[in-house]
């Protein structure tokens, strides 16, 4: 496997040193608007494929230098009260290209590089893709990442306290949900319950949340969803600029900060970024739950070449966090009792100094990114290296009891050929190379070394009123888990697994009129057992359980189909999704007929736990999603989602366990227009969750309940850009309640309470 490595480096230099000789190209155009013909001075425009933006001047004007000579590419124009559009541009062509850009009370929806190789147009993508932007990301106010984006319709998060969210898609999370950062897929042992998704928050430009099976273009892993984390584009030639951001949460004293620089200099593009978080233990009502705070140093960096031949960038970057993780929940009074069985009072519990046990992640990225014009077509490389490090501290700040080293060497190559605005075929190829390690002296997953390797075809083709896609894909996984003995005993029994597997898809996106479009998909998916399943002994810290793998499991597949419906007229969006997901050898953790198991603790005492193990049968889901957004008035809007999924055991009909509960998501936004400010806000939202019914055989009953939220804020235009300041409140009216999928709940700790956050972004240079 790793021959294959340095063979594709290899070819990726040979084949793109010769483009470096491309003459040097410019791209003009134009942005007006389309009934008065004005030019609209300060559009901004995209070109996601070369990883380039601009804005237009006074005239409505705009230039892109060392862009390529020739190329089909799709650029994008947004400008705030307009429709955003897009159109495809030969850059062969001398002439200048004018976007004419309708005056509307809507936001269209962005353009999506999820899913397809190209960029595409959400109308002629035929799987179901929302878009999250950076503003709506800051306004949730969420603690992390998965947490500003929950209220996604189809997303959820299984939450364990305020610090660690893992995200789930129409159900599905874990391995079952890939998550892509610097354009590459994070492995981070994301099989585990004490961690979450480890990027830094403030990096992110937009989230691209991709629904459904996606195993054709990202393979195993991908079978339930991808979380795609997209970051800035460069800025315009000769730019120099930067942004710092902080923010205060009044629920866990969540301070968070991010100081931001990056500029471009003839085509040499940089970019460097620091941020910090740091909280207590979060409330609900009158309780702070102790030693459930966390801390949070990111460093990122990004250093690049954007020229004629196209572009390469390499991303480094380090995520460090503490974690503090609770052992216990309230006694009967619902207080937090110590080891001499004192309360621990709320002040107590507010010292951000995190107590035992407490965990210790560093992640560290390097990843090169191209995209290379070659042959007429492009040749996009992520190639990328992981370390992820991850700590458990118990009796002990100086000596982790579980030590886990996992290293992961990625690449994906795809090779798009010419596209002529018709046909858009691409093929490509995917594979990793990972060792795990244990170093401490607790043990949960086994040592291992692992390689897998996926190749595909796809294919799009393109019609005035749609388009069509189709693809297959064969993977190969190996994965050799070593034995291990500690004082004489066997912890863990060697195996050897091999899996593999051929899928496919086929999809279309037809508009049935003016604003009105159908989409559909028909795919299958694949995903291999992850490391836990095959070969856990051991207890899962912060969870309150003890786990047990199985190396006889089998690999699981699915077979999704997927229908939405999408208007947009000039006051009124409506989106409708509806699917039935069927995955055979579906692999669950079960605690069956209360099984339990005695764990000698380091300090001599023996804990009694649940004892789950992991089981296979096969399972349906079935669920939808629908969104409503009425914009009466220019500057008011009504919006509203619905999710639903209802997952079954098929072997008996039983409820699957771990299955978020059907939510609907209410929220009204007033945009006033006031003199000297800018994209002013007021909004009001109600959540409702309703009850979980429907619950495996050692899960319990969840209630439904109902959330306040509401926020306010506001943008001063200076001379660098905008000044945006933002207050926002979470469960206003303090609502005591459990998220059924609360990793918290089987131990009465609440999920959070009030929650208030005021925020501020300021330009910098």
């Amino acid at each position: 496997m790793k021959k294959i490595h340095l063979l594709l480096v290899v070819l990726l230099i040979f084949f793109t040193v010769p483009t470096f000789a491309n003459v040097l190209a410019e791209f003009k155009g134009k942005v007006t608007d389309a009934n008065t013909k004005e030019p609209l001075s300060g559009a901004t425009v995209y070109i996601s494929d070369l990883k380039a933006t601009t804005t237009t001047n006074s005239n409505g004007e705009f230039t892109f230098t060392n862009v390529p000579a020739k190329g089909k590419f799709l650029v994008e124009v947004r400008y705030v009260g307009y429709k955003t559009t897009s159109q495809q541009v030969d850059l062969s062509s001398n002439a200048t290209v004018t976007f004419a850009l309708e005056a509307s009370v809507i936001e269209s929806a962005e353009v999506v590089i999820t899913g397809t190789p190209y960029s595409s147009n959400n109308k002629t993508n035929s799987l179901a893709v929302v878009s999250v932007n950076r503003e709506k990301l800051a306004q949730s106010a969420g603690t992390n990442i998965i947490d500003a984006v929950s209220k996604v319709p189809g997303i959820s998060q299984v939450t364990t306290g305020g610090a660690i969210s893992k995200p789930s898609i129409r159900g599905l999370g874990y391995n079952r949900v890939l998550t892509i950062v610097d354009g590459a897929r994070e492995e981070a042992q994301q099989w585990g319950d004490e961690h979450g998704v480890e990027v830094d928050q403030f990096s992110a430009n937009r989230i691209e949340i991709l629904k459904g099976p996606a195993s054709l273009l990202y393979g195993s892993d991908a079978l339930g969803g991808v979380i795609n984390i997209i970051d800035d584009l460069v800025p315009p030639a000769g730019d120099f600029n930067g942004n710092f951001t902080t923010s205060y949460g009044t629920n866990n004293g969540l301070t968070a900060s991010s100081l931001m620089l990056q500029g471009n200099t003839n085509g040499f593009v940089y970019r460097g970024r620091v941020s910090y978080k740091n909280a207590y233990g979060f409330s609900y009502k009158d309780h702070t739950v102790p030693n459930s705070g966390f801390n949070e140093t990111n460093f990122n960096t990004m250093l690049g070449l954007n020229k004629t031949w196209g572009y390469a960038h390499l991303s480094l970057s380090r995520f460090n966090t503490n974690v503090g993780l609770v052992e216990e929940g309230p006694d009967a009074n619902g207080d937090y009792l110590d080891e001499d069985g004192n309360v621990i009072s709320n002040s107590d519990a507010k010292k951000r100094k995190l107590g035992l046990p407490f965990q210790n992640i560093n992640h560290y990225r390097a990843a090169i990114n191209s995209n290379i014009l070659l042959g007429g077509g492009q040749l996009k490389t992520t190639l990328a290296l992981q370390r992820n490090i991850r700590k458990e501290f118990e009796e002990s700040k100086d000596e982790p009891g579980l030590n886990l080293g996992l290293n992961s060497y990625t690449y994906d190559v795809k090779y798009s050929f010419a596209n002529s605005g018709t046909w858009e075929p691409t093929i490509g190829v995917q594979g990793m190379h990972q060792t795990n390690v244990n170093t401490g002296d607790e043990f949960l997953i086994p040592d291992y070394v692992s390689d897998n390797i996926g190749v595909f075809a796809y294919l799009k083709r393109n019609f005035k009123n749609g388009a069509l896609n189709a693809g297959v894909r064969y993977d190969y996984k190996n994965i050799d888990g070593k034995d291990l003995f500690e004082d004489g005993n066997q912890v863990f029994t060697a195996f050897n697994n091999n899996f593999s597997n051929v899928s496919g898809s086929v999809g279309f996106a037809f508009e049935l009129a003016k604003n009105l479009n159908l989409k559909g998909n028909v795919g299958s998916g694949f995903r291999a057992p992850n490391i836990a399943e095959l070969g856990a002994n051991g207890k899962h810290e912060g969870t309150f359980r003890y786990e047990v793998g199985n190396s006889n499991l089998k690999q699981e597949t699915s077979l999704q189909f997927d229908l939405g419906l999408e208007y947009n007229a000039e006051k009124v969006t409506l989106g409708l999704n509806a699917y039935s997901n069927r995955i055979y050898n579906y692999i669950y953790p079960g605690n069956f007929n209360n099984e339990t198991i005695p764990y000698d603790e380091e300090d001599g005492t023996v804990s009694i736990l649940p004892l789950y193990r992991f089981v296979q049968t096969d399972a349906q889901f079935l669920g939808g999603e629908a969104s409503v957004d009425f914009h009466l008035i220019k500057s008011l809007h009504f919006e509203n989602t619905f999710a639903y999924v209802r997952a079954k055991n098929l072997a008996d009909n039983s409820a699957l366990p771990f299955i978020p509960a059907a939510s609907l998501n209410n929220e009204l936004r007033f945009e006033p227009t006031i003199k000297g400010l800018k994209d002013s806000f007021i909004k009001i939202g109600v959540t409702n969750v309703f009850k979980q019914n429907r619950f495996d055989s050692f899960e319990t009953e969840t209630d439904g309940y109902t959330l306040l939220d509401a926020g306010i804020g506001t943008s001063l235009k200076v001379k660098n850009g905008k000044i945006n300041i933002w207050l926002t409140g979470q469960n206003l009216t303090d609502k005591l309640y459990y998220n059924h999928q609360s990793r918290y709940k089987p131990a009465g700790i609440y999920n959070a309470g009030r929650n208030v956050s005021l925020g501020i972004s300021v330009p910098l240079l």
